[in-house]
């Protein structure tokens, strides 16, 4: 089973990352679903959404859950029914969750120019620090502030959040892999640890990059 890399942050908090290389048939063949779980990957078209969806239920496996245990709420995320939090994320061969006692978001996202024509529609305060485009940087620069911005918005989940309004990202260097954010919406301002790091595929040659935030 290609489980990439598992990373045990702290006593309470695991990141588990796999490598999507099966097949569905033998990704489906490995995991045992409920109905309702059953019944959405049926409705989903994409093959490589549905090996994605299934790799997750084996990292879950991994950690000790099964299918049955995990559930969603109103507006999509994903809960088990005891103290541990998770958050979920997949990114075309990779597929990854982080499980903990603290309140936390993951996302992973592949590096790639496509982000150069929708930066300004989550980008703001970040511009006062960015490279500039035409350096080799400004793509990955990106992708963390993309990354770090989704991570959060899975964790507070609330509708009419703007990741460009919203949300800021501190100034941070790729030769490190911490920084912080700020939520700041309806009167409410919450503050978050954003960890992040770069993830090469082994078959393909692209590179990822995992960003992961805490709530304070």
């Amino acid at each position: 089973m290609p489980l990439f890399e598992t990373i045990q942050f702290n006593e309470t908090t695991k990141i588990l990352i796999w490598h999507i290389t099966e097949s569905f048939e033998e990704l489906l063949s490995k995991v045992v679903l409920k109905d309702k779980t059953q019944q959405r990957l049926n409705g989903m078209k994409s093959q490589m959404h549905q090996r994605a969806f299934l790799s997750v239920r084996m990292l879950i496996q991994e950690m000790g859950f099964t299918d049955h245990e995990m559930h969603y709420d109103e507006f999509g995320k994903p809960y088990f029914n005891c103290h541990n939090h998770i958050s979920i994320t997949h990114s075309h061969d990779f597929a990854a969750i982080i499980i903990s006692d603290e309140t936390v978001g993951i996302d992973m996202e592949l590096q790639r120019e496509k982000i150069l024509r929708i930066a300004d529609k989550f980008v703001d305060s970040e511009t006062s620090y960015l490279n500039t485009q035409n350096t080799p940087d400004y793509i990955k620069e990106l992708t963390v502030i993309w990354g770090a911005k989704e991570a959060i918005f899975k964790i507070r989940n609330e509708k009419g959040i703007s990741f460009k309004d919203h949300i800021r990202v501190n100034a941070f260097s790729l030769n490190e892999n911490l920084t912080e954010a700020s939520l700041h919406f309806n009167d409410l301002v919450v503050d978050f640890d954003v960890h992040y790091k770069e993830i090469k595929s082994s078959t393909s040659g692209q590179d990822f990059t995992l960003v992961y935030a805490f709530e304070k």
